[in-house]
């Protein structure tokens, strides 16, 4: 089969479009998924690289989100057969594993997976759409509603907006009847973030976002009525120089939701802003199965709109994930083989 294969870690030229690669064969519980659509996140750009303390198993195929037709039904296997539409939920939650990292993943014309982790896509949701949900969609609402409990009338500022992450973020953050605050590295991506719903937006490169959030609502302070003063919320994956920024901008008893470190993880810090202000940090790792449905539901309601800013081609696998390495993206980037 055609894949796009890491052999080993390094920069973007490690990452090689195979034609040759054995095909995937079904165990008992597994299925055989001929894949339609894979969308790539930042976690595949650490994989690439290597991250400390992970072991990949080489050669390894990336793409953890895989949506497709079920190709083939292995021994043992009930309730799937060939032709159902399915998306993969990228954990395996009783074995263990991850894929894209621990086992091959999506980018490639066929991907093995365990038959316990298939989720049916509803009629009406295409297979970009359902790809792009997991991994970036199903962690942006864990960290808003299981962890963040962003309600009514919050105002919640989203650093790195215009990301997987961030563009769900926004939309959950606005049903929830929030007033958001979106970050974005130009004006074009600015603009879009409006469109989609945002209130206010602010260019943090042209733009220190702490002093622009300061000029909005107030620096906040302890004295002379100034708990009210800053955001409820800010959404931080990125970490880096952006850390102690954003808890600076925090009313008392705010809130600092995080689920990465793009941006570096070992940032400077300093802690009495956080018990100055009584800060909550509270951190979302993945997503439970019930995320994932939950949001194919939104999608085929209409109430959450999944944005792909554009689908590659599985031999431009290298590029698709440039792109997103060099955050040249808005949305998400999906791998169509």
């Amino acid at each position: 089969m055609k894949a796009a294969v890491v052999r080993e870690h390094g920069g973007p030229d490690r990452l090689a479009f195979e034609t040759n690669f054995p095909d995937p064969k079904p165990g008992e519980g597994d299925v055989i998924v001929a894949v339609k659509a894979s969308s790539l996140n930042y976690h595949d750009v650490f994989t690439r690289r290597g991250m400390p303390g992970i072991k990949v198993p080489m050669p390894a195929i990336m793409g953890l989100d895989v949506a497709g037709e079920i190709a083939e039904v292995g021994s043992g296997v009930t309730g799937w057969k060939k032709g159902d539409r399915v998306l993969v939920d990228p954990i395996n939650r009783v074995e263990g594993g991850l894929m894209g990292e621990t086992v091959h993943g999506g980018l490639a014309e066929l991907c093995k997976a365990r038959a316990h982790q298939l989720i049916k896509i509803p009629d009406g949701v295409s297979f970009s759409n359902a790809a792009a949900l997991p991994v970036a969609y199903g962690t942006a609402i864990r960290m808003m509603r299981t962890n963040g409990y962003v309600g009514k009338g919050e105002k919640v500022l989203i650093l790195g907006a215009s990301g997987g992450v961030g563009v769900c973020c926004l939309q959950l953050a606005k049903l929830a009847g929030a007033e958001v605050i979106a970050c974005a590295g130009t004006d074009a991506k600015a603009q879009r973030l409006m469109e989609l719903g945002a209130d206010k937006t602010i260019n943090y490169v042209k733009n220190d976002f702490m002093e622009e959030t300061f000029k909005l609502y107030g620096k906040p302070t302890r004295r002379g009525g100034g708990t009210d003063r800053g955001v409820d919320v800010v959404v931080n994956y990125t970490g880096g120089d952006t850390w102690v920024k954003s808890m600076k901008v925090l009313k008392v008893g705010g809130r600092l939701l995080t689920c990465g470190a793009t941006a570096g993880f070992d940032p400077k810090e300093d802690i009495r802003f956080i018990w100055t202000f009584e800060l909550k940090v509270l951190g979302s790792n993945g997503w439970a199965r019930s995320d994932i449905i939950t949001l194919l539901d939104l999608v085929q309601q209409g109430k959450l709109k999944v944005l792909v800013d554009k689908v590659y081609k599985l031999a431009d696998a290298r590029e698709a994930l440039r792109v997103i390495e060099d955050r040249e993206v808005f949305g998400k980037i999906v791998v169509a083989p």
